[in-house]
């Protein structure tokens, strides 16, 4: 059994969206051809050169961390990165990543790393606005011509929310103009009042078409100078983001959290390292797979008792620690971002079943290998 290498984007990019990618980051499809047919899929955080050589020909590399990202101008074989590309695409394998938009989605990273830890997911812990960015037109316009008006912005692309179309809002007053010397109105006459009924007529509308609905606005209109006016729309949060706040069933001292946290996640030589009153009951707990310091703030602001997290900086953790008393977990960054493996692999074989063989490498890419006994 296979799967078009297309066909298990498509589940990928709705599963991640690529929208919710930071503008510095590179996702999706690496190498790799989407016609071609793959017959398995391994996930990974990382595709190290161990990684690569565990994916066979007619697979696909599923990994978090993007191979190439910043500065990168060369994919020759004679460069390391360059030689795993030469590699994937010599077997016949495909490469795809989904970093910061699998960080983002929900559910994504750190709602895997909750889950783990047998946390319940009540909010995100740095919300990201949801959609591009909208405007919300409003026009004044002869009742006898609001139909046509209508019609033609929705043909240029306003009126359109979610899964609905030709969407708008109308209500009819009184209006009122004088046209001065050299006017050329639809209705009227120069120098004398003019009073009527007017339709404000409301869409919302891309604001990447504002030039293409302006145009369709003006050339419906059947004023001389339309009556209109365009409101920015303020993105508002949709439900992901960076990092989770979740709750335990029930209370546990820090000291035991903390170890919670050691024997779920898998282990690495970096550890667990862990800074709080030990006796503290935690029952509120926010987490972030991957690097987390640039939240502590939030996750001080959001009440929780421990935050958990990876690659923990001296200089933050200590000013954290001075102005709160929410306990920090440190874990090396791969094992807080280890158990999305698992997620993404259940999400595609839950969707292709048996027509595709879907497996989570067991090799750890943790770049710390050395594990100092005392």
């Amino acid at each position: 059994m296979s799967v078009r290498l297309a066909e298990i984007i498509a589940v990928l990019d709705d599963a991640y969206p690529p929208r919710l990618a930071h503008d510095w980051d590179s996702v999706g499809l690496v190498c790799g051809d989407p016609d071609e047919l793959v017959d398995t899929v391994t996930v990974a955080v990382d595709a190290t050169a161990a990684v690569v050589d565990s994916v066979g020909p007619r697979g696909l590399l599923l990994a978090h961390h993007p191979l190439l990202l910043r500065g990168v101008d060369t994919v020759a074989a004679s460069t390391p990165k360059g030689a795993l590309i030469h590699r994937l695409i010599r077997s016949g394998a495909a490469l795809f990543t989904a970093h910061t938009n699998a960080d983002a989605a929900r559910p994504g990273v750190s709602d895997a790393l909750a889950e783990a830890l047998g946390l319940t997911v009540e909010a995100v812990l740095d919300p990201a606005v949801g959609g591009p960015a909208q405007d919300r037109w409003v026009t004044l316009v002869p009742p006898t011509d609001a139909e046509a008006l209508r019609q033609a912005l929705f043909a240029a692309g306003a009126g359109t929310a979610g899964h609905y179309t030709h969407c708008s809002w109308s209500i009819v007053g009184d209006g009122q103009f004088l046209p001065g010397p050299g006017a050329n109105p639809a209705a009227g006459t120069e120098r004398t009042l003019e009073r009527g009924p007017e339709e404000r007529v409301e869409v919302i509308a891309p604001a990447a078409l504002r030039t293409r609905v302006l145009a369709a606005l003006r050339a419906a209109h059947p004023c001389e100078e339309p009556s209109f006016d365009v409101f920015a729309r303020t993105p508002m949060p949709d439900g992901v983001g960076i990092g989770r706040i979740g709750t335990l069933a029930e209370p546990l001292p820090f000291a035991a959290f903390a170890a919670r946290v050691g024997a779920v996640l898998p282990q690495t030589s970096w550890g667990v390292r862990a800074a709080g009153d030990p006796h503290m009951a935690v029952s509120k707990v926010a987490v972030c797979g991957g690097a987390g310091d640039s939240l502590l703030v939030a996750a001080r602001a959001a009440g929780v008792h421990a935050y958990v997290t990876a690659d923990l900086r001296h200089h933050p953790a200590d000013e954290h620690r001075r102005a709160s008393g929410v306990g920090l977990v440190d874990v090396a960054h791969w094992a807080s971002e280890y158990p999305w493996c698992h997620q993404a692999a259940g999400l595609l074989s839950g969707y292709f079943g048996q027509a595709l063989a879907v497996t989570v490498s067991p090799l750890r890419t943790d770049p710390w290998n050395i594990e100092m006994k005392e």
